[in-house]
């Protein structure tokens, strides 16, 4: 493999053949590939892109470069991804829904990316979580929870797993062809028999526009269903966040009351779950309103709660996550408000900047060694269309300094746009099959 060669390819606009972009996957998984390279091969697929059968085939590659697992469960082994956005903790909540239906969900998560948060980064911010874990710590814990929130193991698709890491650092995230072979490379290698994928647009989200994220939500839904494994989409709204908690303990927060029976304390997170949940059961057999009905039947009666503890338990969390979570999460050491300079409606949220502002806090990363503080973020965060008088919250924010929390506070009033508030879209804008 000569992989300059595939880089200069790509950057021309000629598209590698599938034995060149599987050699290539396996040289990012055993170090053949520099980090310098996997950086310009990146960029390149950005500005140039692949074709429909070099996203197949870096997907595919991105799979084969590691384990491909099988499963013997009473149940269907099914799992959901979204594509990020700001506020999106709904796998925190959809997972246990689902386990407690019956259904198998070993969901291989990532870490924060761009303005974006990850699900492994707010599962960590439970004391004593660890989402590392070896395959048969995984069978394990899906076979007594029903759900599994881990990373993939070294052996789940290294090759996307080190591509993964370039692409934050080095403003590559934006590919249709490096997002389908990321996402989709992990949930195939974990022998899924379904998948619903969450796929935003909006200013919280990397893909702006609807039909930027129909593009990509065909191009997913295409490559999985083309590799054997049934897969739907939602298109869904980010131009404001989807819980009023963005951060890791914060969202982790929201999350367990939600999970507690208090739907009103997020009631878009909530029906996004309860969608989500609907479509993907729908796929192993019934309705989609029938598989609605089973997830919030299984958030009322307690059951998802169970079935969320069970699995922080195994994980190395406190044993009495569902009685005492509050006491379990970490606060941070400055909470004040983010008081609105003037009256008048909020008219836009700027989600990418209100990503970065938490971002700044401390609650991602700016490089791929950096250490995240899993409490700062912001909370009770205003609602798009809300009208407000001068000092009234528009947020709180939880900072490690006063500094911290002044800068996010200035971040947080830029990023939003007082005036006439356009009529409010639906959470879901479409969905395909």
């Amino acid at each position: 493999m000569d992989v300059r060669r595939i880089i200069a390819d790509v950057r021309r606009g000629a598209a590698p053949t599938a034995a060149e972009l599987d050699a290539f996957a396996k040289g990012l998984a055993d170090g053949a590939v520099s980090d310098a390279q996997a950086g310009a091969f990146a960029m390149a697929v950005c500005l140039n892109g692949l074709g429909e059968a070099g996203r197949v085939a870096l997907t595919q590659g991105f799979r084969d470069s590691g384990d491909v697992l099988s499963w013997d469960l009473p149940g269907p082994v099914l799992d959901k991804h979204s594509t990020g956005g700001i506020g999106d903790c709904v796998s925190l909540i959809l997972a246990p829904a689902l386990a407690a239906c019956g259904v198998y969900v070993p969901m291989i998560s990532g870490r924060g990316l761009g303005h974006t948060g990850g699900t492994l980064d707010k599962m960590e911010a439970i004391p004593g979580v660890v989402t590392s874990v070896d395959e048969a710590r995984l069978r394990a814990i899906v076979a007594e929870a029903g759900c599994a929130i881990v990373g993939a193991t070294g052996r789940i698709a290294p090759a996307d797993k080190r591509l993964y890491a370039v692409r934050d650092v080095t403003s590559t995230v934006d590919s249709i062809d490096l997002i389908t072979a990321s996402i989709l490379s992990k949930k195939l290698a974990a022998g899924l028999e379904g998948l619903v994928l969450d796929v935003k647009y909006g200013s919280g989200a990397f893909m702006k526009t609807p039909d930027e994220a129909m593009d990509l939500a065909r191009a997913l839904v295409g490559t999985a269903n083309g590799a054997g494994c049934p897969t739907a989409a939602l298109v869904t709204d980010m131009n404001a966040p989807l819980a009023p908690s963005i951060g890791n303990a914060v969202e982790v927060a929201i999350c367990m009351e939600v999970l507690s029976g208090n739907i009103d304390a997020a009631p878009r997170l909530y029906e996004l779950a309860v969608a989500l949940g609907g479509r993907l059961l729908a796929l192993s057999g019934g309705t989609m309103v029938d598989g609605s009905a089973k997830i919030k039947a299984a958030i009322r009666s307690g059951q998802a709660m169970e079935r969320f503890a069970t699995m922080v338990r195994m994980l190395g969390g406190p044993p009495d996550m569902a009685e005492d979570w509050r006491a379990h999460l970490r606060v941070a050491p400055v909470v004040g408000d983010i008081v609105a300079p003037q009256d008048g409606q909020i008219a836009a949220i700027d989600g990418e900047a209100v990503g970065l502002a938490v971002v700044g806090l401390g609650g991602g990363r700016q490089v791929e060694t950096d250490r995240i503080d899993p409490s700062v973020g912001l909370t009770d965060f205003v609602a798009l269309g809300a009208k407000v008088k001068h000092g009234d919250p528009l947020a709180t924010v939880h900072a490690a300094s006063e500094e911290a929390a002044q800068q996010a506070a200035q971040a947080v009033i830029a990023a939003i746009t007082f005036g006439d508030a356009p009529k409010a879209g639906p959470l879901i804008y479409d969905g395909v099959e």
